[in-house]
């Protein structure tokens, strides 16, 4: 019905080009709504992502944790026992495992120290697969020595003094430590920077942690294993003092806690509704404007034998047309904005096919929902008022 509207007399389109101010008016405003959508979801999305990306890189097809873990900012310890017991199992082929926990780093020139999240790895069973991990393993094993987060925040003063130099020398926890190298991740809700360590610099930095304690068990299971069978018979044998995930599922705990455990969830949410309420707004006031202003034409129309549905049908056109108009400068702006935060931050924001597509249909809502409310002034449109 749409296309042979169109066809016959483009009525919607001419109406919003006659006043090709209020249509521009028009587009920023939706423009601007969908970026407030788009910045809100990116950067919440930015930050889920941060939060859990250590965790989609663990070097394991399953893991093990205390039931009680809830985030990496307070994480929660378990008995390495339990993670040796898993190799009696079918399918598990070896195990490593993870100290984690929250150390004071020193920036040398500020002398200021700094929170920092510490991961014990025993340097001959990789824990995580992020390249630069994997590459530099032998010099973990040198006691003393870290790998320090290239992404993490500038207050730690490492990253262009390393990359001039190659080395960097400072205290954490009060002991001296050499950066033998950089890796990617970045900071999150969780903590502003990473240092990864051997499991042996691990407990030298904290001297009151028991050895036999860890915070992520690692099973890696045999070729030919069927990742959940073996889940289900190791949550069948194993006491429940632990729980048995796959990586996948450990970081949605992660993310789960930040979306729903804190108001974070909330505020972002929060934004996007305004950005659609402003939205709704700005276009209802463009149709009722259009409306009111051609109020005798479409009273016209009524007594040539034209319905409501028509005039309902023309409404809606206007809208979708705003709605593509509006959507498109929204995009490429957000786009750019994605960019130059990644820039700033390091934070993974990005855009993506499925958030844009969320938005666009977000854009089409808001502009549709906007004329059926305008609809109301034209249907006051009477023939009797003009003849």
């Amino acid at each position: 019905m749409f296309p042979k509207l169109f066809r016959k007399t483009p009525l919607a389109w001419r109406q919003l080009m006659k006043e090709k101010v209020r249509l521009a008016v028009a587009v920023a405003g939706i423009g601007f709504a969908d970026m407030l959508i788009f910045i809100q979801m990116g950067f919440e999305g930015a930050l889920f992502n941060a939060a859990v990306k250590p965790h989609r890189n663990l070097q394991a097809d399953l893991v093990l944790i205390n039931p009680q873990f809830q985030t990496l900012f307070s994480v929660k310890s378990f008995s390495r026992e339990r993670l040796y017991q898993t190799l009696a199992y079918d399918g598990v082929k070896s195990v490593s495992y993870v100290y984690i926990s929250t150390g004071q780093w020193r920036n040398p020139e500020t002398r200021l120290d700094r929170a920092i999240l510490v991961w014990g790895i025993d340097p001959a069973s990789p824990a995580f697969s992020f390249p630069e991990v994997q590459q530099n393993l032998d010099s973990l094993k040198q006691l003393n020595n870290v790998l320090f987060d290239r992404a993490g925040r500038p207050e730690y003063g490492v990253v262009e003094t390393f990359d001039k130099t190659g080395k960097f020398t400072t205290e954490l926890n009060g002991k001296e430590i050499q950066v033998s190298n950089l890796f990617t991740n970045g900071a999150s809700f969780a903590a502003d920077g990473n240092v990864i360590a051997s499991d042996s610099t691990f407990l030298t930095l904290f001297p009151d942690r028991k050895p036999e304690n860890i915070e992520v068990g690692l099973i890696h299971l045999k070729p030919e294993a069927d990742v959940t069978q073996v889940q289900a018979q190791l949550r069948a044998g194993l006491p429940k003092d632990v729980l048995v995930l796959t990586p996948e599922e450990f970081a949605q705990i992660e993310r789960t806690y930040w979306a729903n455990g804190t108001g974070i969830g909330f505020i972002f949410g929060l934004g996007v509704g305004v950005g659609f309420i402003v939205g709704i707004v700005i276009v209802y006031q463009i149709l009722y404007s259009d409306v009111s202003d051609h109020l005798p034409e479409y009273a016209t129309l009524k007594a040539m034998g034209y319905t409501d549905k028509y005039l309902l049908i023309v409404l809606i056109q206007e809208s979708l047309i705003l709605a593509v108009l509006g959507f498109l400068p929204g995009f490429f702006l957000s786009f750019g904005l994605y960019q130059l935060a990644y820039a700033a931050t390091l934070l993974p924001i990005e855009m993506t096919i499925e958030r844009a597509t969320t938005v666009f249909l977000m854009t089409i809502v808001m502009c549709v929902g906007s004329g059926a409310i305008a609809m109301r002034k034209l249907r006051s449109a009477d023939p009797a008022d003009v003849f």
